[in-house]
């Protein structure tokens, strides 16, 4: 593959957490109606290598804590990983706790540039008073946050466009990158996008064959988005049961063109994390 990819939805964590994580998939067949088999289940050193032959320059180490306790740890294990691994966004995140506005200052000094939260796995609000301040904060130094707030694959109380919306009109500033297109509130969450600026898409999963897609009324107003710099590739590497390439070809058949596919593909994330021209 020679066209240059900038994915950043994947997840690198520790080794214990990521066989957990595996684990998990592996008895989830029951709650996604069909077996999830992880395809890509190396080392971190085989899988940083597997994306680099799928064309990938660019990528996140998405970690996200479930539980108080968790955060703080799991931040100095993907700073590490980002340290010793070119081309690794430095990736954090954060969890409604005592102490949260502390360590999220303390990770953004060592110069954390993506955070991830899970609302869906977490089962929290994100309108909670211990985050405003984490969310301001976040608003203010323009660092991008991956906010899994779509109901997929199960709704909890805090998932949707509405909490999550009610967080972005407090914080208009907040630079959000929402997961899976939001799936499957797909529409609620193009609107949030299209009402903030600072809101963006991700595309990781939607449109494959193992995933729900937006209905196709809905693809104008993606392709909208992707062409003014809103909508970015993401993949959920490893943890995905289809070869990598599928997400790529599930959104060349959409046929929304070469301009858009370059845009998500590369130019939007790299216009946001400020990366130079692929090479």
């Amino acid at each position: 593959m020679t066209r240059a990819l900038f994915d950043v939805h994947t997840h690198f964590l520790p080794p214990r957490m990521m066989r957990k994580v595996w684990a998990y998939f592996d008895e989830a067949g029951p709650l996604v109606g069909r077996p999830w088999p992880i395809l890509y289940r190396g080392s971190d050193e085989e899988r940083v290598e597997t994306l680099r032959e799928f064309g990938v320059q660019h990528f996140s180490a998405l970690a996200y804590a479930h539980r108080p306790g968790m955060a703080a740890d799991l931040n100095t294990w993907t700073m590490d990983f980002a340290e010793r691994t070119p081309g690794c966004l430095p990736s954090a995140t954060f969890f409604p706790e005592p102490g949260v506005p502390g360590y999220v200052e303390d990770v953004l000094a060592r110069g954390a540039r993506i955070f991830k939260v899970h609302l869906q796995v977490g089962g929290y609000d994100p309108r909670e008073a211990a985050l405003d301040p984490v969310w301001g904060r976040l608003a203010e130094a323009r660092v991008p946050v991956v906010v899994h707030a779509g109901s997929g694959p199960v709704a909890n109380g805090f998932t949707g466009p509405g909490p999550f919306g009610e967080v972005l009109r407090r914080h208009p500033g907040l630079v959000a990158i929402v997961a899976h297109m939001g799936a499957p509130e797909y529409d609620g969450f193009l609107e949030l996008a299209e009402e903030h600026r600072e809101v963006y898409l991700d595309t990781t999963m939607v449109f494959t064959d193992f995933f729900g897609s937006p209905a196709a009324s809905l693809l104008p107003r993606i392709r909208k988005l992707g062409l003014a710099g809103r909508v970015l590739l993401g993949s959920d590497f490893p943890n995905i049961p289809y070869p990598y390439e599928h997400q790529l070809e599930s959104l060349e058949r959409l046929e929304l063109g070469a301009e858009w596919l370059q845009a998500v593909y590369w130019d939007n994330a790299a216009r946001l994390f400020g990366i130079e021209p692929a090479a």
